[in-house]
């Protein structure tokens, strides 16, 4: 069953992708297939969730045994991959624009790198805060 479904979510990566580079580019085509990929990825996973974790789950007879964390390790350990993904993932999307927004503005003033690189620093700063943060999740 685990390799059906290692089989089944390789192809749901692979398939869209192959199934675009093959075809006529175009941007609608593009959108499309990346709904089609999206879908068809989080379909298998769903798939996978149900059918694998289907089974009975037995708790241990020993509260707290060796390896065994309670509920609130586990969201302690969630909320810092939270906070640590949450900000990298801003920290993309702002580095982005402010590069992209920097280039533009050394290519009309070059008098100006040092104020545009500033600018890019400081986006790159949101994932240090959102690492930080996961580090006071994890030591408190």
């Amino acid at each position: 069953m685990k390799n059906i479904l290692i089989a089944l979510l390789v192809l749901a990566i692979i398939l869209p992708v192959g199934i675009f580079f093959l075809g006529e580019r175009k941007p609608k085509r593009f959108k499309n297939m990346l709904a089609v990929n999206i879908i068809s990825f989080f379909g298998v996973m769903m798939f996978a969730v149900f059918f694998m974790f289907s089974g009975q789950a037995l708790a241990s007879e020993v509260p707290n045994a060796a390896g065994a964390g309670s509920a609130a390790d586990g969201l302690r350990y969630l909320g810092a991959a939270l906070s640590t993904g949450l900000a990298t993932i801003g920290a993309g999307v702002a580095t982005g624009s402010a590069a992209a927004a920097a280039l533009g503005a050394l290519s009309e003033n070059e008098g100006i790198m040092g104020k545009a690189l500033i600018f890019v620093a400081l986006a790159e700063g949101i994932a240090i805060y959102g690492m930080l943060v996961s580090f006071m999740i994890l030591n408190g």
